[in-house]
């Protein structure tokens, strides 16, 4: 495999398979807080938060962990401030106290903390302005969870960045690697040829936290039991344990379990739905180590790849396109490579395009399970020779073109669909 094309696969995989303590927003906005707090040098006596609509729906309904349960904007900003360790980024919350707790719910009650929306035109920016005395500090983050484009202490800038939303992968930077040369058919060569050591520490982790997470779900009562439910209805086969498995995790995940998890695409719950079912049929057919890892590269690839068009946060159901890169995976890990793989994610593609987003919540677990019986429906089709083509509704020849139609549908053809969903979500808080 060429070279450069390698080291930009293996810096996408390590720059988006990275640990997360709670739904990613919140923890975005913990983040943002801490940064601005220490940035301040002081505990704010008032705070600021801007969110635009895509952030305060992911924020509205879910448990910011570390906290004994509180939800909402002001909770999570409330929380950074108070952990106060910006350099752990999105394990922010990870080192609260049961006294700090307290001292967040104090805090809550004494200052003056507001939500509004944000004047900024991205689908994805978080502002927090704090002030104490004569003092005031300044943090913004746009495009994606811990990308800081701003940073102020008594209007005198600290940092700068350039950012535009049009970027492929909303990351903006110099130094960020090139999203548009993923493809299926490299995704697949990358992974027949990585060095494990290049990637072993890295999935390993993803290995172990999500799977610890999935066992506390199906152990525990935790949201709507959707992973508990599966098990319950439908027995032990391992296509029922490989939705339970993905399910439990966001179960206890958007319930506010305190456990991290290895994200995808920036989200939590594409990280559990893209690799837990690829290692529970793993552990069903008894493969190598080796494959396994090999299997999870192109999961993970293929769920990044297929995000890439579609962007951070759209009204389009991320776990769509995680479910697309577990049935990818499962694929492979039966000898499947870049046709077989190419066919899976088209069938998958034309099963479930087009569930709807609407935010963080306990209901996420239960649009999992159909994501990964999506992905594993479309992997069945292609072991027997049935696919769809061309022509039956937005799948076309070619599975870049496939992929292609799902950025479109999601970024232009769903804009308006958003709107209303965020609408509907604020006229109902």
């Amino acid at each position: 495999m060429d070279t450069s094309l390698y080291q930009v696969y293996l810096s996408i995989l390590k720059a988006e398979l990275v640990p997360a303590m709670g739904c990613t927003e919140p923890i975005a906005i913990a983040y943002a807080a801490a940064l601005a707090a220490q940035t301040l040098g002081a505990t704010p006596e008032e705070v600021e938060v801007f969110s635009s609509p895509n952030i305060i729906k992911n924020v509205k309904s879910v448990v910011v962990p570390h906290t004994g349960g509180l939800q909402g904007i002001q909770a999570a900003a409330a929380a950074g401030i108070i952990s106060g360790k910006a350099d752990l980024k999105l394990e922010v919350l990870s080192g609260i106290t049961p006294e700090q707790i307290e001292r967040i719910r104090e805090y809550l009650e004494k200052t003056p903390i507001s939500s509004q929306k944000s004047d900024q035109n991205f689908i994805f920016d978080i502002q927090v302005r704090v002030r104490a005395g004569q003092h005031t500090a300044f943090c913004e983050i746009a495009g994606s969870h811990t990308n800081v484009i701003r940073l102020e202490k008594d209007g005198e800038v600290l940092v700068q960045l350039d950012f535009c939303e049009d970027d492929e992968n909303e990351s903006g930077g110099d130094d960020a690697p090139d999203y548009s040369l993923l493809n299926i058919r490299s995704i697949v060569e990358f992974a027949d040829h990585v060095k494990l050591e290049d990637v072993k520490e890295t999935l390993d982790r993803q290995i172990q936290y999500n799977t610890a997470i999935s066992e506390v779900g199906l152990r525990e009562h935790w949201g709507a039991q959707i992973g508990r439910v599966l098990m319950r209805s439908y027995g032990g086969s391992v296509q029922n344990r490989a939705k339970a498995a993905a399910a439990a995790a966001s179960d206890a995940r958007m319930s506010g379990c305190e456990l991290p998890v290895v994200i995808n695409s920036g989200s939590g719950n594409q990280g559990i739905t893209c690799s837990l079912p690829v290692i529970v049929y793993a552990r069903e057919i008894g493969v190598s180590e080796e494959l396994l890892l090999r299997a999870l590269v192109v999961s993970n690839l293929v769920t990044i790849h297929l995000k890439t068009g579609i962007g951070r946060l759209s009204a389009y159901c991320g776990a769509t396109s995680a479910g697309c890169g577990a049935g990818a995976g499962i694929t492979y890990l039966y000898g499947g490579k870049s046709e077989e793989i190419s066919h899976t994610v088209v069938n998958a593609i034309a099963i479930d395009s087009g569930m709807i987003c609407d935010g963080a919540k306990a209901s996420c677990a239960a649009k999992i399970a159909s994501a990964v019986e999506a992905g594993l429906l479309g992997w069945q089709m292609q072991t027997q020779g049935s696919e769809f083509f061309g022509g039956d509704g937005i799948v076309t020849k070619g599975v870049e073109n496939t992929i292609k139609n799902v950025g479109r549908v999601a970024r232009i053809g769903m804009a308006g669909t958003d709107r209303e969903i965020i609408d509907i979500m604020i006229r109902n808080c």
